[in-house]
């Protein structure tokens, strides 16, 4: 069964400085039907102004994933990481019993584009930890790459939930094709272009929920950027 969330049913806010789209239910924008879909929590995805960002806040007990598409975001936390994340890396914070982090566009007049998830721990209380990585761009040209997972397998970030994320540069009418183990279910992100999954169109931004598939084919309908969730 694949349940598709259009990108223009999502929550949307334009605060000048951020426009901000919520997959499921987050601040201001709260929607019953869309609360999550099994540990994915949170599907954001942020354009901010040159020179704007988020000021110093707190997360407790969650792992927080950021994917900038375009420009450069400056991360700074409690534990005195200072990094600056560009495209085609990833940053993973475990906030586990508390952090405060601000994240800032690192141009003071180009905007920065990404996707912040949020993931519910496998349970409380972690240790709060930051890790970033690039992840070079020939793994997932045409085939997923993991960029994250429980045992940070093949160099990707290590989140603690039984979840894998994939990544994947597709050209036109390339595919790829991954099997789904029973039980599992899936949840699929159109980052750039579009794509079918087992036929069923998705266009930039949209999303699609997965549950009772054995087997999942992406195909590009031109060339598409996407994300894919593995998940218990």
């Amino acid at each position: 069964m694949i349940r598709l969330r259009p990108a223009n049913e999502r929550g949307h806010f334009d605060h000048g400085w951020l426009n901000t789209y919520h997959t499921f239910s987050f601040s201001g924008y709260q929607d019953p039907a869309h609360e999550r879909f099994r540990s994915l929590r949170v599907m954001n995805e942020d354009y901010v102004a040159g020179g704007q960002g988020f000021g110093a806040h707190g997360h407790r007990d969650m792992e927080i994933v950021t994917y900038v598409l375009s420009g450069a975001l400056a991360h700074k936390d409690s534990m005195g990481n200072g990094e600056v994340l560009r495209p085609g890396e990833f940053q993973r914070m475990t906030a586990g019993t508390g952090i405060r982090h601000s994240e800032f566009n690192d141009s003071p007049t180009e905007p920065v584009h990404l996707y912040q998830i949020w993931l519910l721990p496998d349970r409380e209380g972690h240790e709060p930890s930051y890790e970033q990585k690039p992840f070079d761009a020939a793994g997932r040209r045409n085939r997923l790459q993991l960029v994250a997972s429980p045992d940070g397998a093949d160099g990707s970030l290590t989140i603690h939930q039984d979840a894998r994320i994939y990544l994947a540069d597709l050209e036109a009418e390339r595919a790829v094709t991954t099997n789904v183990a029973a039980g599992r279910h899936a949840w699929l992100q159109v980052l750039r272009g579009a794509a079918e999954l087992n036929g069923v169109r998705l266009e930039t931004s949209d999303g699609a929920a997965v549950s009772d598939e054995t087997q999942l084919t992406i195909e590009a309908v031109g060339p598409a950027e996407v994300m894919l969730f593995d998940l218990a």
